[in-house]
């Protein structure tokens, strides 16, 4: 079957792609990635490298923090055509885990099952060389993509168990990842919420004013690729994505001055919602 199939590590990507655009690897926080642009490219890739191809889908690989839930950013990829997003998971040292034998495993099975005749492989982990080296022994040629310098960026055994190796440049790469102008500052958020006055002569009611007052405050520094990204999510699930959620927590905390109670934190997510529906009307 002449079909090419495109595998992505995410967490290669972002930690290589800020190298390349910013001279340091940058927290996820601070990147802004055009998923719709990188999908483009990789297929253009895989085309070049397997002309004689049919794009079987991309794989995007990435971990998920705290279960299975897609951030905001994953369910925006997970909704574009032709993608299918797999999801690792990130422990509580904030390493990705299990990401690359979920890639080894497609890798391989598709390979075995003839569905593929080509992979396109954006990776620097040793660890995908098994799968590599298995796929191959199938009759798959696997082509390697890399972001520069790869060779400090990629296994060297990597590099030469593959077929063909390719590599992205910082203009490449500057496509569709840029570093984000206005990142959300906790401090600034805390601080506008500690700036209103009581809408109540109630505790409850100041308390529940300065976490609306955060949460508004939080949504209106996000950019429109956020807001994106938050209306896929509520495509397949309700509430607040978890990556934002984490976010907001510790900034409501701050406003307030503790720990949100478990009322409290059900409150947040309902002015989340709906600061999100509002910003959205008005942007319609």
């Amino acid at each position: 079957m002449d079909r090419c199939a495109v595998f992505v590590d995410a967490g290669y990507l972002f930690a290589q792609g800020s190298v390349a655009i910013a001279g340091s690897k940058k927290p996820r926080s601070e990147l802004l990635l055009d998923a719709s642009a990188v999908i483009k490219e990789l297929i253009s890739l895989a085309c070049a490298k397997a002309a004689d191809c049919r794009i079987l889908r991309v794989y995007w690989y990435d971990g998920a923090i705290g279960g299975s839930r897609p951030t905001s950013d994953q369910a925006l990829v997970a909704n574009l055509d032709d993608v299918k997003l797999r999801l690792g998971f990130i422990n509580s040292y904030g390493q990705q885990k299990g990401v690359d034998s979920l890639i080894v495993t497609d890798l391989i099975e598709l390979a075995r099952l003839n569905s593929i005749s080509d992979a396109l492989l954006l990776s620097g982990d040793e660890d995908v060389r098994v799968g590599m080296q298995i796929a191959q022994n199938y009759g798959v040629r696997v082509h390697l993509l890399g972001i520069a310098p790869s060779r400090s960026s990629q296994s060297q055994q990597l590099l030469q168990e593959a077929d063909t190796t390719s590599e992205w440049d910082h203009k490449t790469i500057g496509t569709f990842l840029s570093v984000r102008e206005t990142v959300v500052e906790t401090e600034a958020v805390v601080s506008a919420a500690k700036a209103v006055a009581a809408t109540t002569s109630t505790t409850d009611g100041f308390v529940s004013g300065k976490i609306e007052v955060a949460v508004n405050a939080f949504v209106e520094k996000l950019v429109d690729s956020d807001i994106k990204g938050i209306e896929a999510y509520w495509e397949r699930a309700r509430g607040v994505p978890p990556d934002l959620d984490r976010k907001l927590l510790p900034i409501c905390g701050k406003a307030i001055g503790r720990d949100l109670e478990r009322d409290e934190i059900r409150e947040m997510r309902i002015y989340f919602q709906r600061a999100v529906k509002e910003r959205r009307e008005i942007s319609n």
